[in-house]
């Protein structure tokens, strides 16, 4: 018999649809409130699956028993793996769809201006503040953009913003991700910077910590960062995993922090209420009651994970703030981020998007308990809010802007 090179091909094809299901489930159960332990363990099958299934199956469907590679009927494989490798067909002819969709998607008509800088934080430090965590050496790779930071000022419509309010700003910062690596001193080079684009509000949204021994770099990090309307934040599941909570929450309120986590407090500002409210879930606590706030005042919700914005919608939240993503943290060219811990996949991974009445951006972050970047550089944002003419935006467009 001869060699079957349409059937290498399927096989091929496949194995790719095989990766992106695997990696599709991991990515939604990493956005469910499992402990840290079981994420590992489900991580470590999860990886062995990935490469042991395509080996497998070329080897003991292509090569011996049904010798598909060469010619035999595809009909002689077993149910139940028929079953699977028509999922994995159905994925692999979803993959470059999505692909197109991501790349062809029209700029959210929300945005006004975006000025970006990228900092080289190892060149302005004079070297690569590499640390000590465990994984410093991702640090060390060549390509890796971790210290090539993305330091932003980007203006945007918000439906419902009073007049009064044009121009105001918010400082989003997230996923600080503390863990050794990288240094102190890189995390005190972005607060400089921050401090620097003087903003009106600072919104922390979560993934403070990694290593408990570590809490003693927040006087010198987040200590050191003030606005005029106040800092406000919330913690997220890797704060969760570590168990140190209580004691997180209470050296932020020491250093002037306010923790909005579970609850809803308002602010007059220039004459009119913002309601600024908190969510942890699903890992910690519940959703702020936003009906506390007069109906008039314009809600801003600061939410560990994007995947709260349907809550969000209904409870007609205006600014959503997320992280907990990271972008991917890789981006891949065509395809775009791959991993992404959400229920919704890799819809969320960043940007902005308009889903009426909320409009949510989802950053970055600054770093990862994995130090690695590529073409997803971290990221500190400067948020500038005004007046939108318009009652609706673009309805569900999604403004990439990072790259």
């Amino acid at each position: 018999m001869e060699w079957d090179w349409l059937s290498f091909l399927a096989l091929v094809g496949l194995c790719g649809g095989h990766t992106a299901l695997v990696i599709g489930a991991a990515n939604r159960l990493h956005g469910l409130p499992f402990r840290w332990n079981t994420l590992r363990i489900t991580r470590a099958v999860h990886d062995m699956f990935l490469v042991a299934f395509p080996a497998g199956l070329f080897w003991f469907s292509g090569v011996n028993g049904p010798r598909i590679l060469w010619g035999r009927n595809w009909s002689q494989l077993p149910p139940w793996l028929l079953g699977y490798l028509g999922a994995c067909a159905i994925a692999a002819m979803a993959v470059p769809l999505i692909a197109i969709r991501r790349g062809t998607a029209r700029r959210l008509d929300a945005l006004i201006s975006n000025h970006s800088q990228t900092r080289d934080i190892a060149h302005e430090l004079g070297h690569r503040p590499v640390g000590d965590g465990r994984h410093r050496w991702l640090a060390r790779l060549p390509g890796n953009e971790l210290f090539q930071v993305q330091v932003s000022e980007k203006s945007y419509r918000v439906p419902g913003l009073p007049a009064e309010w044009d121009s105001l700003s918010v400082l989003h910062v997230s996923d600080f991700h503390l863990s050794g690596t990288p240094d102190v001193e890189y995390f005190e080079r972005l607060m400089k910077l921050g401090s620097d684009l003087r903003p009106d509000l600072v919104a922390f949204t979560g993934d403070l910590l990694d290593r408990e021994d570590l809490l003693g770099w927040l006087p010198h990090t987040l200590g050191r960062i003030t606005a005029p309307l106040g800092c406000y934040f919330v913690l997220g599941n890797h704060d969760w995993y570590l168990g140190r909570v209580e004691e997180t929450r209470r050296t932020l309120r020491d250093l002037g922090w306010c923790d909005v986590a579970g609850r809803c407090i308002t602010r007059d500002v220039h004459g009119h209420l913002l309601a600024i409210g908190g969510s942890e879930r699903p890992w910690m606590g519940s959703h702020p009651d936003f009906d506390v706030a007069p109906a008039d005042a314009l809600r801003l919700l600061l939410s560990h994970t994007p995947d709260n914005i349907s809550w969000a919608r209904r409870q007609r939240v205006d600014l959503m703030l997320a992280g907990h993503n990271h972008g991917g943290q890789v981006r891949l060219p065509i395809f775009g981020p791959v991993f992404s811990p959400s229920v919704f996949g890799c819809r969320y991974a960043s940007g902005v998007f308009w889903e009426p009445p909320t409009l949510l951006y989802v950053n970055r972050g600054i770093s990862g308990v994995h130090p690695w970047r590529w073409r997803c550089p971290p990221e500190l944002t400067k948020l500038v809010l005004r007046q939108s003419s318009n009652a609706t935006l673009m309805t569900g467009q999604h403004s990439d802007t990072e790259r």
